[in-house]
């Protein structure tokens, strides 16, 4: 569905803290990426991720686009602004980073077809 949330991401300063707080707090687990201290967030609806050495501390929500290339494009033509998709993140498709025209930010995810 266009514009549903499909993935948040937790930046953090302390992956392992993080953990531990979300994994009490929610129940969650956190298996590894791969790729240094990052993990996937197992939630029982949302697929997520978390990693660390993030000095802005925040939580990232990612909305659904049929076409990223054309999404990011839109939000450039509307004030916003928008990083170059990023490729191909195996089993979730595409991302990119956006602020909007009022310096939120959000980001968009194509699925993999």
């Amino acid at each position: 569905m266009h514009g549903e949330m499909t993935f948040f991401e937790i930046g953090v300063p302390d992956s392992a803290r993080a953990q531990e707080f979300y994994g009490r707090l929610f129940g969650w687990e956190f298996p590894p990426t791969g790729e240094g201290s990052q993990v996937w967030i197992n939630t029982p609806t949302i697929k997520a991720g978390l990693h660390d050495q993030d000095a802005e501390a925040r939580i990232a929500v990612f909305f659904s686009v049929e076409d990223l290339d054309t999404a990011v494009q839109a939000v450039r033509a509307m004030g916003g602004s928008a990083d170059d998709p990023g490729p191909d993140e195996p089993g979730f498709g595409k991302f990119a980073s956006c602020v909007d025209d009022q310096g939120v930010r959000f980001g968009l995810h194509q699925r993999l077809s």
